[in-house]
């Protein structure tokens, strides 16, 4: 995305950043789009009111609540998804990064990388949409300049390795902190945008999740280091893909809503890109691709309009990883409609 982050629509054939693409409506069944809308309005009114209630609950701001929720519901805002003022006050604090380290209960020193990353992300598409000033995303981008390892990844544990809706792992916390990076407009982050772009071109991505980070933090680099990359991770995903049209973290994997979120964006993001060969991946079969995921997505949601938490190991309870497989699955929706 998103981070997936978003951006504007395909317009013959060039691309800007993560925006949803108009050609997917072709392939995708009509009577899915009166379902997938239906799922959006669901998820919309559930986060609508999980995001203030934390904060009214608890005396802080959460990475889930506040960080990954609020930007589903940014861009849900941005595509006329009535949010009353679910967000006025998160939205209000993520625009002065400064006071982020400051926020109370916000966990030990461990968690303080993904908390910024995660509340970096929300602020970026605020500033996209013109909710936020870009100068607020330059002190944010300053903020995980310090947490970049020398190899130029995001290392967020030296033992979990396998990312989560809640804990990103190294591949997608390497993905979105670039994808921060590159909207950030002061100079100081060129070394260490490069850097990131150099871990992302080099590192194995043997699992679908890894695969789709790196398709995420490739964004429309078309250098041949990239689309050498970026058919390698592709591979990866499509082979990943189940019978019922999602993912899991690993090939072999059962479909979880987060991992086919996460695909979905991937898969969007590698529509924009039309430098990358269509042998053996047309448009068409992506879009073929993201279709059907559209659809196990809209088959997976609860009633209440949130999807069920993507765990490791899978069927576990979570509040937390819940309402960020919701933020990742609504903005998967958002963002290929």
């Amino acid at each position: 995305m998103t981070t997936p982050l978003h951006a504007v629509r395909r317009i013959q054939g060039a691309l800007v950043a993560a925006m949803p693409v108009v050609a997917l409506a072709a392939f995708i069944p009509a009577q899915s789009q009166p379902a997938v809308h239906a799922a959006e309005v669901r998820a919309v009114a559930y986060l609508s009111t999980e995001v203030p209630r934390w904060r009214r609950e608890h005396s802080c701001y959460s990475c889930h609540n506040n960080g990954d929720a609020t930007r589903a519901l940014v861009a849900a805002s941005a595509r006329g998804y009535a949010v009353g003022h679910a967000i006025d006050d998160t939205t209000a604090w993520l625009a002065m990064p400064e006071r982020w380290d400051s926020n109370p209960e916000r966990g030990g020193s461990e968690d303080l990388p993904l908390a910024r990353i995660q509340f970096a992300s929300a602020l970026a598409s605020m500033v996209a949409v013109g909710r936020a000033t870009p100068d607020a995303l330059d002190r944010a981008g300053a903020l995980l300049l310090v947490h970049q390892t020398d190899d130029g990844s995001w290392r967020l544990s030296e033992s979990q390795v396998l990312g989560g809706a809640t804990f990103y792992g190294t591949s997608l916390a390497t993905a979105m902190a670039r994808r921060i990076l590159a909207r950030v407009k002061d100079d100081v982050v060129q070394r260490p945008l490069a850097k990131a772009g150099a871990w992302l071109r080099t590192t194995n991505p043997a699992t679908v999740l890894d695969a789709s980070s790196v398709l995420l933090g490739l964004e429309l680099d078309v250098d041949s280091a990239a689309v050498a990359q970026r058919q390698k991770a592709l591979d990866v995903v499509t082979r990943g893909r189940g019978p019922d049209g999602g993912w899991g973290p690993y090939i072999t994997s059962q479909s979880e809503p987060f991992d086919t979120a996460l695909a979905v964006l991937a898969l969007v993001n590698v529509r924009n890109v039309s430098a990358l060969s269509a042998v053996p991946y047309s448009d068409r079969d992506l879009d073929e691709a993201i279709g059907r995921a559209r659809d196990y997505l809209v088959g997976a949601q609860n009633q209440d309009g949130s999807w069920p938490e993507t765990t490791r190991p899978p069927n576990g309870e979570s509040y937390a990883q819940r309402i960020s497989t919701t933020a990742w699955s609504l903005l998967a929706l958002l963002e290929s409609d």
